[in-house]
């Protein structure tokens, strides 16, 4: 069995004021640090939605085997459109997609391994980690949902088929806080950072 991930970088970012694949965490930024916590796991392939300012993303990506590029032109219509974009491509053999936004960068590798772990041994319909009860990302989905999420209204967004399935998800708890800390502001951002230079 094998797993996907479809990492999105295409939004507009409106509120942090630039694309927030290029904050940078220390010495690198927020895409490159994504990138290489990914390849340290399990994961298949690792498939990068690009789509509101691509270019300067695109010359922070890696040129590895595992990472594949995907341009959503449809950017503007928000989250679900990138990550059917990226579903379009996973490979056939795939069984698990892993939806990975890329304002959560301050997740563990140990709890993407274990996350992984849980869904090839158990294989739920819907697996979402949770720190101390709240629900954070990120989600992994088997591809037995794959055409319900193809056929997904752009407008509704992905939680549309998580409250559909209710009865299907698995909640696995975990330590890690980073499951539920993204960033939409600058501010914001400047707090993660604190926490992530410690």
């Amino acid at each position: 069995m094998t797993l996907s991930c479809i990492l999105l970088s295409a939004g507009l970012s409106s509120r942090f004021g630039s694309p927030k694949a290029l904050a940078r965490l220390d010495h690198k930024t927020v895409i490159e640090h994504l990138q290489q916590l990914l390849l340290t796991t399990q994961l298949a392939e690792i498939i990068i939605v690009l789509g509101h300012r691509p270019c300067p993303i695109k010359s922070l990506l890696f040129n590895h085997k595992r990472i594949r590029i995907v341009h959503n032109k449809d950017y503007k219509l928000g989250q679900a459109s990138s990550f059917k974009a990226g579903l379009k491509e996973i490979a056939c053999n795939t069984e698990g997609i892993m939806l990975f936004p890329i304002d959560y960068p301050m997740i563990k590798k140990g709890t993407l391994d274990e996350l992984i772990a849980y869904f090839l041994k158990k294989t739920p319909s819907i697996l979402i980690p949770a720190w101390q009860g709240k629900r954070g990302h990120p989600p992994i989905f088997h591809t037995r949902l794959k055409e319900e999420l193809l056929n997904l209204d752009h407008s509704l967004g992905v939680n549309t088929i998580i409250h559909r399935h209710q009865t299907d998800i698995v909640l696995l708890p975990v330590k890690d806080p980073g499951v539920v800390q993204s960033f939409n502001t600058q501010e914001e951002f400047k707090q993660l950072k604190a926490g992530f230079s410690r």
